[in-house]
């Protein structure tokens, strides 16, 4: 499935490229995504975690990040499997930062492959509309650890440790389902 999405943040380019090198400030700003480990050469280990209904799945695997400082580019390759439930995921995105007169734009291009039970779960639709709103809670979480006036503050700024997905889908469904309807009443 691809899905792609951008989105303004009120800094400098430079600054929002300094954020987006810093993964441990990334990951905490990611909601339902935790890092355990730094394994050098820009590969790191983390979990996801996701709660949809009745499946409850948290993806563990490694990221790979491979970066072009001189074009604000990067692009993450992660794989993870749920153990408990079996599935597995495989994700491919690909970012890139344009400067705006002061401020900067973030395009971004994901490539998501599900299998298992959670892949039941990839409508495009429902999906596409989900991932807007966690990068609409990540965009609030960097924007609001790139105002922070000291270092402990902005640290301490983080997103859930897991997405609360039914309410999450319930909400988003009711978005997907205005915007499809809209424009059809009489």
């Amino acid at each position: 499935m691809k899905i792609t999405h951008e989105f303004a943040v009120t800094r400098p380019v430079e600054a929002v490229w300094g954020f987006f090198q810093d993964v441990p400030a990334v990951a905490q700003c990611l909601p339902g995504a935790e890092l355990t480990a730094d394994k050098g050469n820009n590969t790191y280990g983390g979990k996801v975690s996701v709660k949809l209904g009745p499946l409850t799945a948290v993806f563990e695997g490694d990221a790979v990040v491979t970066s072009d400082s001189q074009a604000h580019t990067s692009v993450i390759d992660g794989t993870g499997v749920d153990r408990r439930g079996g599935s597995r995921g495989h994700v491919k995105v690909s970012y890139a930062l344009v400067d705006l007169d002061g401020s900067t734009k973030v395009d971004i291009d994901a490539d998501v492959q599900l299998s298992g039970a959670a892949a039941q779960f990839g409508r495009t639709g429902l999906i596409n509309e989900m991932t807007t709103r966690l990068i609409d809670d990540f965009v609030a979480c960097l924007e609001a650890k790139l105002a922070a006036p000291t270092l402990d503050e902005a640290m301490a700024i983080s997103n859930p440790t897991h997405v609360r997905g039914l309410s999450f889908f319930w909400a988003s469904l009711r978005a997907w389902l205005r915007r499809l309807f809209r424009g059809r009443a009489p």
